[in-house]
């Protein structure tokens, strides 16, 4: 007999897998839950205003919470990361927009957010034996139990903006550590651009170049409400960018 659970998921979804990760939209199978990992400092947290339409649930996208279980996603996205600063903070960031344009581009899929920020945090806050990199390690090996990891998104570079000389090799650091550890060297990575701050973009745009299964989405013409976080609407435009730059490596 057909559980009214699953076929409310049936209608949110459009499917019930058999081989299944349960979640609170019904059966999803494994391969059909696309997990990206969201990481970074305050523009990935999410500092833009979340309008009336941005708080409604995301439709076909889950949000991993504080007991690795997935729920239906919705803003602000990074309200379960084990890092983050107060939730009062948390607001609009680029997952929102990027989940809808990866749903839009594969509709079968489910789409699954790990969402780890921490405004303020530091490139070297992110290396293997400090805890960020730990608590993110963690959630992504329990969001693969039950999703197929496809990518991950990295917004950060305010904090290092002031001596951008080492980033690259850090920056290049953090994807080979994280690929091994996750076991997926070819597992495609996205970095986005700052606002201001010319020397550290330059910087993160030289990663395709010293990486393969990487891209940069860029912050040329994005507005700011201050000097460093983007508005909602350029926040918005942030996102789809990430997407579409996933979309090509995913391609390749």
């Amino acid at each position: 007999m057909i559980k009214p659970l699953q076929l409310l998921a049936c209608a949110l979804f459009g499917f019930a897998g058999s081989t299944s990760a349960r979640t609170p939209a019904g059966d999803i199978a494994k391969k059909d839950l696309h997990v990206y990992l969201l990481i970074g400092q305050s523009n990935m947290a999410g500092r833009a205003p979340i309008d009336e339409a941005a708080a409604k649930d995301l439709e076909g996208c889950l949000l991993l919470n504080a007991t690795d279980e997935w729920e239906i996603a919705k803003n602000p996205l990074n309200r379960y990361s084990t890092i983050r600063k107060g939730l009062g903070m948390q607001k609009l960031n680029p997952g929102y927009s990027f989940a809808k344009a990866m749903k839009k581009a594969d509709p079968k899929a489910t789409i699954g957010l790990v969402v780890n920020a921490k405004g303020g945090s530091k490139i070297e806050e992110w290396a293997p034996d400090k805890r960020f990199y730990q608590d993110i390690l963690k959630r992504a090996k329990a969001a693969q139990k039950t999703g197929t990891l496809k990518g991950i998104l990295w917004h950060q570079g305010e904090s290092n903006s002031s001596d951008p000389g080492s980033y690259l090799p850090m920056l290049k650091a953090l994807v080979e550590n994280l690929r091994k550890d996750l076991k997926l060297p070819g597992l495609p990575f996205v970095a986005g651009q700052i606002k201001e701050g010319e020397k550290i973009n330059d910087e993160i745009a030289k990663l395709p170049g010293a990486l393969p299964h990487t891209g940069v989405a860029p912050a040329k013409d994005l507005k700011t409400m201050d000097r460093w976080h983007f508005d909602a609407d350029s926040m918005i435009k942030l996102g789809e960018r990430y997407a579409r730059e996933m979309l090509k490596l995913q391609k390749k």
